[in-house]
């Protein structure tokens, strides 16, 4: 029971003695009954206050059973909140450690990103140093040239071209005094020229320009250095029918970048070169043409053994006919040679076994004994495999 019951029963209470009290004392007001109101009133407080303390005592029952029931409420709440707050704890050490771990793969992948900047940084360092190295070793036109031959002889390398077997270097052609750089060895005695040629400077220049009039300019340049080689290399013997070479000379630009930017800025040049029967080459394109001429090589190769096969076919049939025409004569000899031989064991060996059985039956009749004429008996009468007597 709460304290507001206790407290509504206790004015209902009041309320109900108010009333009649205010009962008595209007039936008090006549004299005749003003002493036993007196006495009622008495005995109607005393009831009253026995109310009350009911009342009180049963609220303070009421109230120990609520408190002792909110204890044991609150003591469960608290060993719920403190299960909670071990879990927590035990989370938040988990957190912390994972934390720690964290930070410690943390500085270890930083000291490894640090160390790997800075490796980078020196490998770039070293780079652009080579990088400088080379771009002042190509400023020479002399070291561009020995470069491109020793990137072509890399691709040669790569498709399985050998010098003085699939290719000559620096050959002068009879009667004309030019010299190409490379020259192919192709069947039937052809042959395929090619030039190196590096136009590198104006492309630099090119790189380098600040603003773009100088890069149209230095473009112009570059273009007409490329048209310049096209020349230089249609206007030679490298193209001789006289020579036994074929109708195209190969013109080989040793860097991807250098062709690509060709390609981009006037493809009109790689045309009209063709058009001269000079064809551009950088080293991926030149890889494939080799592989053409290596497998136009193969093929006449095996065009030719083909060729030498068959003709050794036509002999071998020739000679083993001749073969199988002395087998037979041979074989007739043989045959021959086997009657030959059959008369010697058969005809011949019986006529010659006449007389000496003959001589063995008049031994007989003379009474000689076998064992004394052993060596004149023959071997069939002995019964060994002894070689018969020489006559």
């Amino acid at each position: 029971m709460s304290w507001i019951e206790i407290l509504s029963a206790v004015a209902v209470g009041v309320t109900a003695g108010g009333l009649l009290v205010a009962v008595a004392l209007r039936w008090m007001q006549t004299r005749a009954a003003r002493d036993l109101a007196e006495e009622m009133k008495a005995s109607f407080g005393s009831l009253s206050f026995d109310a009350l303390s009911k009342f009180l005592e049963l609220a303070k029952t009421k109230l120990d059973a609520e408190r002792e029931t909110h204890a044991h409420d609150l003591e469960a709440k608290k060993g719920l909140i403190d299960q909670q707050l071990r879990q927590m704890t035990t989370e938040l050490e988990k957190v912390s450690s994972l934390m720690k771990e964290l930070e410690k793969d943390r500085v270890e992948k930083f000291g490894q990103l640090a160390s790997q900047l800075k490796s980078a940084t020196e490998q770039t360092t070293a780079l652009v140093q080579t990088t400088a190295s080379l771009r002042e070793a190509l400023s020479s036109t002399k070291a561009r040239g020995q470069w491109g031959e020793r990137m072509a002889e890399d691709v040669l390398r790569l498709a399985g071209f050998v010098e003085n077997v699939n290719y000559v270097k620096q050959k002068t052609i009879a009667g004309s005094g030019s010299r190409p750089d490379f020259t192919f060895l192709l069947p039937r005695k052809l042959t395929l020229n090619m030039d190196v040629k590096f136009p590198l400077d104006n492309y630099l220049k090119f790189l380098d320009a600040k603003s773009d009039p100088e890069r149209a300019k230095y473009r112009t340049d570059f273009l007409r250095d490329v048209k310049a080689r096209v020349k230089e290399v249609a206007t030679r013997d490298y193209i001789n029918p006289e020579q036994n070479t074929v109708d195209s000379v190969l013109l080989f630009i040793p860097n991807e970048q250098i062709y690509a930017f060709i390609h981009e800025q006037d493809s009109a040049i790689l045309d009209d070169g063709i058009r001269q029967g000079v064809v551009f080459c950088s080293p991926l394109t030149l890889f494939a043409v080799l592989a053409v001429i290596r497998k136009a090589v193969d093929n006449f190769s095996l065009e030719q053994t083909s060729n030498e096969i068959l003709s050794l076919l036509g002999e071998f049939k020739k000679q083993w006919g001749e073969f199988l025409g002395k087998l037979e004569v041979v074989g007739k000899r043989i045959g021959d040679a086997q009657k030959e031989y059959e008369a010697l064991t058969t005809t011949r060996r019986r006529q010659l076994e006449k007389p000496l059985n003959r001589i063995e039956d008049l031994r007989m009749q003379r009474g000689l004994p076998i064992e004394a004429n052993y060596e004149t008996t023959t071997p069939e009468k002995r019964g060994d495999d002894a070689d018969p007597p020489a006559i």
